[in-house]
């Protein structure tokens, strides 16, 4: 039994009630955060290309694109590695542009991929050989048993080719 000293009790109850009901309001009205990036799509095309042993590229960049597409189109955020994926997609169907340009957005949209990206892209740049054959000068030499000198491997094959 409570004892009511001045209606202070019953005001203190009032107050609890209203200050529950108005709680339970303002987070029934509440609406879910919007999430960080916009993922449909994206995983079960990921899946679906490494479950089937790297199904059709070409196919791949279709979907992945349009996902970019309506991304944008809905001003959302595409999930990191969207832009990698198809990087990876555009190399191995021979469009080079397009794989670097799918780096670079990967990079400037994620810094914390830079480290990654950067080494993907000299990479790149190491396997393209220039039109004349000429590769990239090394730094590692050898002193030849003949005259004492120093010869890069490049040079080393073709004076074994001269032989």
């Amino acid at each position: 039994m409570m004892l009511k000293i001045n209606g202070q009790t019953a005001g203190r109850r009032g107050a609890l009630l209203a200050t529950v009901v108005l709680c339970g309001l303002f987070t029934a009205c509440a609406q879910p955060p919007k999430p960080l990036y916009q993922w449909s799509g994206y995983q079960s095309n990921l899946y679906e290309y490494f479950k089937t042993s790297s199904a059709n590229a070409g196919e791949q960049i279709d979907k992945l694109e349009a996902q970019l597409l309506k991304n944008k189109a809905a001003n959302e955020a595409s999930p990191p590695g969207l832009h990698g994926h198809l990087a990876l997609l555009y190399a191995k169907v021979g469009n080079d542009n397009a794989a670097k340009s799918h780096l670079e957005a990967e990079r400037a949209l994620f810094p914390e991929s830079a480290a990654y990206v950067d080494l993907l892209l000299k990479r790149r740049a190491a396997a393209t050989v220039p039109a004349g054959g000429a590769s990239a000068p090394t730094t590692s030499t050898a002193p030849t048993a003949s005259t004492g000198s120093t010869t890069t491997p490049a040079t080393a094959a073709a004076a074994a080719t001269a032989k």
